[in-house]
């Protein structure tokens, strides 16, 4: 907290001696966006069911001048239907991950110019797919790094990124425990380099994370992974398009990790698009280190700083890799639909998820997800519903979502 105390102050005299310079260069922009949902999970083996409302709002400003920008943001979740287990409350009932929160989200300091761009502060830090590392967005207290980060754009096809993070502030908000920490401190390098090629753009990554502060998992979530993605898109008959992806990475134990594993993480995607129709097939594996044969916890490919939500369902069954590791072979359908006016999009779109070990041959489960949405000026509507069924993993599942959600900066 001290650092980005000194960082805010730093920022802020930096943007002031600007403003005195040449007031009239500094330009101001409100942050404000706002996002009120009602989750309800009906979950085997929890005999009641969890119903919670909550309101998430975060605002605050950024002020410009020249390559300079300050940017300071609040954020804060209101449980205003809490009839659900926040992961603090003990309550028995299903965990809805959305406990109430006020904090300090954003605190930064940029310089942007000539293809370089330097941040330091609280930031966002989202790196690909989010696969990897990511704001974990889909939920209402939304992750941040306490970081420096360089940006630069070596020529108009080579792009490359460096992070490194002393801090990250989770999704678990202020009220955090030992055992779920409001934040992981330790030694955290992202590095990626990006060609973009007239086929697609290739990439290089490197996640090294050293956690010293991560509740009971302790150091066990410590790894390296050093992998490569490939993605692009190609027109072809006119109308349609192909879009194509390919990502292969090794992760294993690093810095004070007690384990020792090695596992490898793949994925091949590819959507077919014609106008507002479009359907993907998948296949993604995070897999289990063969040389551990009892199977111990946390030694398959792990995501901790990843965007969960997205990935493997909605219904969080595999947040945590299991020690087997996990196979999932989805296809998805959909309906996008632009236009201009206040109504300037609606979509409608269904996954099936097949689930299984990535060794022992097992059958994990089966998940449905369906979505609807609309976009209404500045406000987004939604309503998801997601349905896994158990096999040999976890229980049986149903979440249901609504929710809108107003954007304005």
């Amino acid at each position: 907290m001290k650092n980005v105390a000194a960082g805010a102050l730093a920022l802020a005299a930096c943007v002031a001696g600007a403003s005195a310079a040449r007031a009239q260069d500094v330009v101001l922009k409100p942050l404000i966006d706002a996002r009120l949902r009602y989750e309800h999970v009906d979950q085997q083996g929890i005999a009641d069911t969890a119903d919670a409302v909550t309101l998430r709002v975060r605002s605050g400003v950024q002020a410009s001048t020249g390559p300079f920008s300050a940017l300071v943001e609040s954020e804060s979740t209101l449980a205003i239907g809490p009839h659900y287990n926040d992961g603090y409350n003990g309550k028995p009932l299903p965990v809805v991950g959305d406990a109430e929160n006020i904090e300090l989200n954003r605190a930064q300091l940029r310089y942007a110019d000539h293809g370089v761009g330097l941040t330091a502060g609280r930031q966002l830090v989202e790196l690909g797919d989010q696969r990897f590392v990511g704001s974990a967005n889909w939920r209402q207290n939304r992750r941040t790094f306490d970081a420096v980060r360089g940006q630069w754009a070596v020529s108009p096809r080579l792009a490359v990124d460096a992070t490194y993070s002393w801090s990250v502030r989770d999704i678990t908000g202020i009220q955090g425990t030992p055992e779920r920490p409001q934040a992981i401190d330790g030694n955290f390098w992202f590095g990626t380099v990006a060609y973009t090629a007239p086929l697609g753009t290739l990439s290089g990554f490197a996640y090294l994370l050293d956690e010293r502060s991560n509740g009971i998992a302790g150091a066990r979530l410590s790894s390296q992974t050093y992998g490569g993605r490939y993605a692009g898109t190609q027109t072809f008959g006119g109308a349609w398009k192909l879009g194509y992806i390919a990502s292969v990475a090794r992760q294993s134990d690093y810095a004070r990790n007690p384990n020792r594993y090695a596992a490898t993480y793949w994925l091949g995607e590819a959507t077919l698009s014609r106008k507002a129709l479009s359907g993907t097939v998948g296949y993604e594996a995070l897999g289990a280190a063969r040389g551990d044969a009892a199977g111990r916890a946390l030694t398959s490919v792990q995501t901790p700083l990843g965007s969960i939500f997205g990935f493997q369902g909605w219904a969080d069954k595999f947040a945590t890799t299991p020690p087997d590791g996990v196979r999932d072979g989805y296809v998805t359908v959909g309906a996008n639909w632009k236009h201009a006016g206040a109504l300037s999009g609606y979509g409608i779109s269904a996954s099936f998820h097949r689930f299984d070990s990535d060794r022992m041959s097992r059958h994990y489960g089966d998940e449905l997800d369906v979505v609807a949405q609309a976009k209404i000026a500045r406000y987004t509507v939604g309503a998801r519903y997601a349905h896994y069924r158990a096999d040999a993993f976890a229980t049986d599942t149903d979440k249901l979502w609504l929710s809108v959600e107003w954007v304005f900066n």
